[in-house]
């Protein structure tokens, strides 16, 4: 837990850590994260909606009922001690059609918080699985995720 609260920093930060941390079965807990050795990697989706106009407007992020916000952070280091690293982080994201979008992620850096961000096109009830790769400097090869995330579209 105290590496969620230290791997993003407000003003978005806090935004894209309240939604890592909704109340979700026991079961599901560990799903938004991976790790290999020192490395860890945590990861989320959420509408664009959920962020205030102003974060977005600051982060140019489409703030839609149709889009959908994924979020990335790596960590090195021991949980207390670790550090935000760079990373190479490609993803992509495919609807249960077999409809696949390449995302196009950017990193942004907030004092020693870094993150990378991705908008993806949604539908209304729309599940999209998500599979995210990342190189992080210095790992013997690279960390890989997949999850699912569905969405609700509001007007």
């Amino acid at each position: 837990m105290h590496t969620a609260r230290r791997f993003l920093q407000l003003p978005i930060a806090s935004i894209l850590l309240a939604a890592m941390l909704l109340p979700m079965p026991a079961s599901a807990q560990n799903q938004n994260m991976v790790q290999s050795g020192d490395i860890t990697v945590h990861y989320n989706a959420l509408p664009t909606r959920s962020l205030s106009a102003d974060v977005a407007h600051q982060y140019g992020i489409t703030r839609s009922a149709s889009r959908g916000l994924l979020n990335v952070a790596v960590r090195r280091g021991a949980d207390g001690t670790d550090k935000a690293i760079p990373a190479t982080v490609t993803a992509a994201a495919t609807n249960l059609n077999g409809q696949r979008q390449d995302l196009a992620l950017r990193e942004v850096r907030e004092g020693e918080a870094i993150y990378y961000l991705a908008e993806v096109r949604v539908a209304d009830k729309e599940t999209l699985t998500f599979d995210i790769e990342v190189k992080a400097d210095g790992a013997p090869s690279p960390l890989r995720a997949t999850f699912q995330q569905q969405f609700f579209v509001e007007p």
